[in-house]
């Protein structure tokens, strides 16, 4: 597993062009991405709805990095299975939604998954306290979820980043801290600065010309 205190890209395939799936992801990897970054949004958990496992499945030939799965699900416990058995290499989890936190994570863990879990901006870093030792990475919306393109909150979210650095190193932890929402050449040294070492990009990378350059302004 790669030390929580390396920066991570992980380029967010909602903003990829869906029509040349394969070639957007092989432009990911060419542009030095380290992970992939899928966001599963359900239509109830969040008002949007983005694509299932089959998707995952679909992208998951095309690359050896490793797929980053969030699942904006009211229920993730029920499709858990299919996004296991379609490639995901980390699934992440919200603590908000209708699930027995604790089982799903230790269904992630039980598969060999890397095991996340994910919260709103709305919702206080007390709620994913109970779990933090059971995950490797914690990742903290810097958006309200469900939809790209909105403003980077940085009041109502670094400080949870902020929280999350602080709680890791007093009590020996070593979960990645995941940074989603308005991330861009600018905020992404905001959230580093914060705790953040893992940053998922949607437009600010795959709407750049020179992707490989977008990704390497972002690694600093």
């Amino acid at each position: 597993m790669t030390d929580c205190n390396t920066r991570i890209i992980a380029p967010s395939l909602l903003a990829a062009d869906w029509s040349k799936v394969g070639e957007e992801v092989r432009r990911a990897e060419q542009a030095g991405a380290d992970w992939l970054h899928l966001d599963v949004m359900d239509g109830h958990f969040v008002e949007n709805v983005s694509f299932g496992p089959q998707f995952v499945a679909a992208v998951r030939p095309h690359t050896s990095l490793p797929l980053d799965t969030h699942l904006m699900m009211t229920r993730p416990d029920k499709y858990l299975d299919r996004f296991i058995a379609a490639g995901s290499d980390r699934i992440t989890v919200h603590v908000e939604a209708d699930h027995d936190v604790a089982e799903t994570l230790g269904r992630i863990r039980a598969a060999g998954l890397g095991c996340g879990l994910s919260l709103n901006p709305a919702t206080p870093f007390h709620a994913v306290v109970p779990y933090l030792d059971q995950i490797d990475l914690l990742l903290v919306m810097t958006v309200v979820p469900g939809f790209g393109g909105q403003a980077f909150m940085e009041a109502e979210t670094m400080p949870k980043v902020a929280a999350a650095r602080t709680f890791r190193e007093e009590n020996g932890l070593s979960f990645h801290i995941e940074v989603d929402g308005g991330i861009d050449q600018r905020t992404v040294g905001i959230a580093a600065a914060h705790g953040a070492n893992v940053m998922v990009a949607g437009t600010a990378l795959y709407g750049q010309a020179d992707m490989a350059a977008a990704v390497a302004a972002m690694r600093g």
